[in-house]
């Protein structure tokens, strides 16, 4: 992340590019491995750390840089004080991950993580990877090949901080060049109350769409609403905090790690 904000220069991407892909290449170390003798399922999520790392220090280090000087950009502005910006140290946070596992990937085998942004609401940025063979990706591949390359498949979500302040995705996402202008903005103001996603949505959820050879607004809205059918699942994970249940007489059993 370092590297992206501090060293290397910002992209000049136009907003087609928000869904794309890039490409993290690694392999299986021989400390991965378990006593199946393949790649152990709780190493993936160190991998998927890595890959949204570079996912959103390079598609995003314009928009991050901003935020991380807020003080002077005035990029968010204090909802309590709307005449200073928001004060607070700027970070992003992993709110969860979900991951779906395939296939086996053996000691010492080569594979490729591809991340992409896969949707956003009012609050998290949901980020989707697939753990892929290497190589198996080449110009002009048909997608009904990919059930016996891939992996594995995760979905992420980020959320975004001023201090204590939470930053709408769409904020860093347009600061950083990849949004379209739309009529009204891509942040609206919500009253009191309201149900809405994330008060953007046409109503029933649907875009029309008339020229596919122009990107705008209506496709970026159109793209991330397809991508929220399968975000709102790991979303909905939220609500398991109200089925903890610690048993009549407390726990069966009391077990250290090892």
């Amino acid at each position: 992340m370092v590297s992206h904000l501090l060293i290397r220069p910002c992209h000049k991407y136009t907003p087609d590019k928000l869904f794309q892909p890039i490409k993290t290449e690694t392999h299986v170390t021989l400390l991965e491995v378990d006593y199946n003798v393949h790649k152990s399922n709780s190493t993936y999520f160190a991998d998927l750390d890595v890959s949204r790392t570079h996912l959103v220090g390079h598609l995003l280090a314009k928009g991050l840089r901003e935020l991380n000087g807020n003080a002077t950009t005035k990029l968010v502005m204090d909802p309590s004080d709307p005449s200073r910006p928001a004060r607070g140290a700027f970070s992003v946070v992993l709110g969860g991950v979900q991951c779906s596992f395939k296939k086996e990937l053996k000691p010492y085998q080569r594979y490729e993580m591809w991340s992409r942004i896969l949707s956003w609401d009012r609050k998290w940025m949901y980020i989707v990877t697939h753990f892929v063979d290497r190589g198996a990706v080449k110009p002009g591949s048909k997608p009904e090949d990919w059930e016996k390359k891939i992996y594995a498949s995760a979905v992420s979500k980020y959320v975004f901080k001023i201090g204590r302040l939470t930053v709408h995705p769409a904020v860093l996402i347009e600061a950083s060049g990849l949004l379209p202008e739309r009529p009204g903005g891509w942040v609206k103001i919500e009253s009191p109350g309201t149900d809405e996603e994330d008060g953007l949505a046409a109503p029933n959820g649907h875009v029309e769409t008339k020229d596919d050879a122009v990107w705008d607004w209506k496709r970026t809205e159109e793209e991330r609403l397809q991508g929220l059918e399968y975000a709102k699942h790991l979303a909905s994970l939220d609500g398991l905090l109200t089925q903890f249940e610690p048993g009549e007489d407390g726990p069966l059993g009391v077990f250290g790690p090892g």
